[in-house]
C-alpha cells in the first residue's frame, strides 16, 4: 500500500477505502496496473509515460492508431499509440502551451485535433479554460507545433468538465460537464471558434451522467457520454440529443476516463487511466449503431432496454442517466469516495 494510498483511506476512512476496492478502483499512483487483461480488439498502453490516458480519439490518418494525453502534471504533449503493438509512434509536443489539466481529445473535420484543457479540481472554481487545436500530422514521428488557442467559458457560470466532443460534419465544439447537484449538461459552443476573446458555452440539454468523456460517431449521427460504471447513447438530430432507450455498458476496468467510435462506427473503444491501461473494445448493436450502418443491422436486438427520457431542444430538457446499477446508493457513494481520492492524489506535491 502506497503512502498516498494510505493518506487516502485516512481521508475517507476504512469502508470507504473498501467500497472503493470492492468496485474495481484499484490504488492509483503506482499500485497495481489499471487494466485488465486484454480481450479480442484490446490492446494495452505500454508508453511509461502514459500513466493517466483520460482522453481517446481514433485517428482520421492513420488506421489502428488512437491519439491520447495524460491527466495534469504531464506536460503539453499528445501521443499517437499504435493499436496493434500499444507502443507510442509519434509524440507531438504543443509549443508555448502550459496545460492545467487536459481532460479530453477529440477529431474534427479535415483531420483538426482539438485537445480540451477543461478539467476543473476545485470543482467548478476557473472562470476560463482552454481548448488547444492543430493538424494531425500526415507522418508519424515526433514534432513540436504551435495549436491555436481558444479561451472558453459557460453562460452560467464555472464547470467542472471531462468531455470533449467535435462534431465530424459540423466543427462545432461541445462540452458535458459532470453532474453535480443535478447541474450536469451538454454545452454547445458558437459555431466556430475564435482564438481571439473568449468563445461562451451554452447548456442546450441537461444530464446526470457523471461524464469522464464523450464522443461522436463518425457519421454524426450518434453522442456517447460515458461515467465510471455507465454511460449513455443519443440520437443527434439538428444539432440536439436525444436519449435512446438502450443502456451503454462500459468495461469496468480501473478508473474508467476515455472513449471514443472506431472509424466504421460499429465499436465503441473504453480506456482507464493507470500505468498499463489497457483500452476495450464494446461492439454495438441495435438503435445504438450510428445511421451509417445498414438499417436492416440497427434494427435488430440492441439487448434489454432502460427507461429513457426525452432530450429537450433546450436549456430545460433533461438526458436520463444510462448506467449499469451497481448497488444503487453504494455506487453513489463510492463515486464520491473516488472523488475525492481523485482530488487527494492530484493535490499532492
Amino acid at each position: 500500500m502506497s503512502v498516498l494510498w494510505r493518506r487516502a483511506v485516512a481521508a475517507v476512512g476504512v469502508g470507504g477505502a473498501a467500497a472503493l476496492l470492492a468496485l474495481g478502483c484499484a490504488p492509483p499512483a503506482g499500485a497495481a496496473p489499471a487494466g485488465g487483461k486484454e480481450g479480442p480488439g484490446s490492446f494495452r498502453i505500454k508508453d511509461p509515460r502514459i500513466t493517466e490516458s483520460s482522453g481517446l480519439a481514433a485517428s482520421r490518418r492513420h488506421k489502428g492508431v488512437y491519439w491520447t494525453h495524460n491527466d495534469s502534471d504531464d506536460g503539453p504533449y499528445v501521443y499517437a499509440v499504435d493499436s496493434r503493438t500499444g507502443r507510442t509512434v509519434a509524440t507531438v509536443t504543443l509549443r508555448g502551451i502550459d496545460p492545467r489539466d487536459v481532460e479530453a481529445i477529440s477529431i474534427g473535420p479535415g483531420g483538426q485535433i482539438y485537445v480540451g484543457d477543461i478539467g476543473d479540481n476545485l470543482g467548478g472554481g476557473w472562470s476560463e479554460v482552454w481548448i488547444y487545436r492543430f493538424t494531425e500530422p500526415e507522418r508519424l514521428r515526433d514534432v513540436t507545433v504551435t495549436p491555436t488557442r481558444y479561451t472558453v467559458r459557460y453562460a452560467d457560470g464555472p464547470r467542472d468538465a471531462e468531455s470533449l466532443m467535435v462534431h465530424p460534419k459540423t466543427g462545432r465544439v461541445y462540452i458535458a460537464s459532470k453532474s453535480q447537484e443535478r447541474k450536469g449538461g451538454i454545452y454547445a459552443g458558437p459555431e466556430r471558434l475564435s482564438p481571439s476573446g473568449v468563445n461562451v458555452f451554452r447548456r442546450i440539454a441537461r444530464t446526470e451522467i457523471w461524464a469522464t468523456d464523450g464522443a461522436f460517431s463518425p457519421d454524426g449521427t450518434r453522442l456517447v457520454l460515458r461515467g465510471y460504471f455507465g454511460g449513455g447513447m443519443y440520437r443527434w438530430r439538428d444539432g440536439k440529443p436525444e436519449a435512446l432507450d438502450t443502456p451503454v455498458s462500459v468495461p469496468m476496468a480501473g478508473q474508467g476516463e476515455s472513449v471514443t467510435f472506431t472509424p466504421d462506427g460499429r465499436t465503441l473503444m473504453c480506456g482507464s487511466e493507470g500505468k498499463g491501461s489497457t483500452v476495450d473494445p464494446l461492439e454495438l448493436e441495435g438503435e445504438l449503431l450510428p445511421d451509417s450502418v445498414p438499417a436492416d443491422e440497427r434494427k435488430a436486438d440492441g439487448g434489454a432496454g432502460a427507461a429513457g427520457g426525452d432530450a429537450s431542444g433546450g436549456g430545460d430538457g433533461k438526458l436520463d442517466e444510462k448506467e449499469v446499477v451497481l448497488g444503487g446508493a453504494v455506487i453513489a457513494g463510492a463515486v464520491v469516495l473516488w472523488t475525492a481520492v481523485r482530488r487527494l492524489f492530484r493535490r499532492r506535491g
